[in-house]
């Protein structure tokens, strides 16, 4: 089967998980060591003991936000007795796991490397607990004489002046307002809109229902989820708090990469192998306020497009899929712009919201199921989409245990493409009438509205910001659709009905 295949060709042969229950009395490990038993579980996977780790080149480690390492991928050599001559960590985003993914494979095929590993972990429900209570974490510290490993990205700002004066930058204030702006564009009442978003996500909680590694294997129906009660109060119009990604996890990921000559000379069985078929990277227009509408993505729709066109496949050719879930109109977006039915399963580990989202890490849960996923359904193709920012930095790949049409592996950056594309100026200063493009309305943590926040178009087209707490607009706000009404908006952002 793989005999006509470039030796170069990289291909994932191990990848595994960890959820480490302590909220269930499971020994709290830091996420170094959660990596490594992710790691061992990885080397299993790929049919052979943890002998097989000593032959990494290259321990990528996704960024960590429940503890600080100058060079966490030393320290996880350290852990699984490696040594390997590159160890780079990432910056923030959740389109790392998939960009990395796509750069090593390159690096491989172009004999730059011959195994890469890549991990990531968090303890943050440890961390969070440490915090309020005041205490310290014995955990690894590595002093100033340690070398920083190898930055991988660019630390861009993804939160520009104009959102960032109203208070608006959280991805809980953002995410809502992209699918409110989708269920109008859409032409779907508030009830319909909710119907949508809650039969998906009851279809995801079912699928992390049979995930082993899933944080929260609870079903829940529809009405359960769009339903705001004390356990599952409103956080941010229309999301309850279910619909939001669960970062209260102690969970870890990795998974081994290397050329198909070095599977085969390592003795790694045919049946373990999956192939990097094709894969792409872009990134939207960096602010949100410079976008030409709030409910599309033309950089997920361009990545997608031309990594299927890599692949030498169609959208309809996809079996399996796994959509970035921070919150449900991430996952509607990415549906609408690779061109899937909302009908059809867009997820394989159960998302964000059920399965876990350890933060930057996500993506290497996803990859890591995938693999199984494609080994127990031979020959067909999975896509993972990998999401950063604000529907911001988005990154693709095919893969499948068949070898790829090309003959190798396949990767374009499709920037241009995007930059290309319009874009809206900003108005820091409004002052007269206006319409609103979008909104939401935060609760707090009782589930009482707290604060009003809304993207308008100004008569002149240009996009502008406002904010408000009074009691009274609040409550016009969730007062039926507030999608297309007609506001007076302040230069400081204050606006009225």
């Amino acid at each position: 089967m793989v005999s006509s295949v470039d030796p170069r060709t990289p291909v994932l042969i191990g990848g595994g998980q960890i959820s480490n229950r302590v909220d269930q009395g499971a020994k709290v490990l830091e996420p170094v060591d959660l990596m490594a038993e992710a790691l061992r579980g990885a080397a299993a996977d790929a049919g052979r003991g943890n002998d097989i780790l000593g032959h990494v080149d290259s321990i990528r480690v996704m960024n960590l936000l429940s503890w600080r390492y100058r060079d966490p991928g030393a320290l996880l050599a350290e852990r699984i007795g490696a040594s390997p001559r590159h160890t780079g960590y990432t910056v923030m985003g959740g389109n790392y796991v998939q960009t990395v993914m796509n750069q090593a494979g390159l690096d491989i095929a172009a004999g730059k490397a011959d195994m890469v590993i890549l991990a990531g972990a968090e303890s943050w429900r440890t961390r969070t607990v440490a915090r309020k209570g005041g205490g310290e974490l014995p955990w690894t510290h590595q002093g100033d004489d340690v070398p920083p490993a190898e930055p991988i990205g660019e630390d861009h700002e993804l939160m520009g002046p104009g959102e960032v004066a109203r208070g608006i930058f959280l991805p809980i204030q953002v995410y809502p307002m992209f699918d409110n702006a989708l269920r109008a564009a859409d032409g779907l009442t508030i009830d319909e809109h909710l119907a949508r978003i809650g039969d998906l996500y009851a279809r995801f909680s079912e699928v992390a229902a049979q995930n082993p590694h899933a944080w929260s294997r609870d079903v829940w129906t529809a009405e359960q989820l769009v339903s705001a009660t004390p356990d599952n109060r409103m956080v941010c119009f229309p999301y309850t708090k279910r619909f939001n990604s669960n970062n209260m996890v102690e969970q870890g990921a990795a998974v081994i990469l290397c050329s198909l000559e070095k599977a085969r000379s390592l003795g790694v069985p045919d049946d373990r192998i999956v192939f990097l078929h094709s894969g792409a990277d872009a990134h939207d227009h960096w602010f949100v306020s410079n976008r030409a509408d709030l409910h599309s993505s033309p950089a997920m729709r361009s990545t997608s497009a031309r990594a299927l066109e890599l692949a030498g496949a169609g959208v309809d050719d996809l079996a399996h899929v796994d959509l970035y879930s921070c919150f449900p109109s991430a996952v509607q977006i990415a549906a609408r712009e690779i061109g899937l039915g909302l009908d059809r399963q867009l997820t394989v580990t159960g998302g964000m919201s059920f399965a876990g989202g350890p933060w930057n890490n996500y993506v290497m849960h996803g990859v890591a199921t995938m693999l199984g996923v494609l080994r127990d359904d031979p020959g067909s193709l999975g896509l993972v989409n990998a999401n950063g920012g604000y529907l911001t930095k988005h990154a693709m790949c095919v893969y499948s245990t068949r070898p790829p049409a090309a003959g190798t592996f396949r990767w374009e950056d499709v920037q241009a493409q995007v930059d290309a594309l319009p874009s809206v100026e900003l108005d820091d200063a409004p002052d007269g009438p206006a319409t609103v493009e979008t909104y939401t309305v935060m609760h707090d943590r009782d589930g009482a509205p707290e604060q009003g926040l809304i993207a308008a178009r100004m008569v002149d087209g240009r996009r502008a910001w406002g904010a408000s707490r009074e009691a009274d607009v609040l409550a016009a706000m969730l007062d039926g659709e507030f999608v297309g009404r007609p506001i007076t908006l302040a230069p400081d952002g204050a606006f009225t009905v």
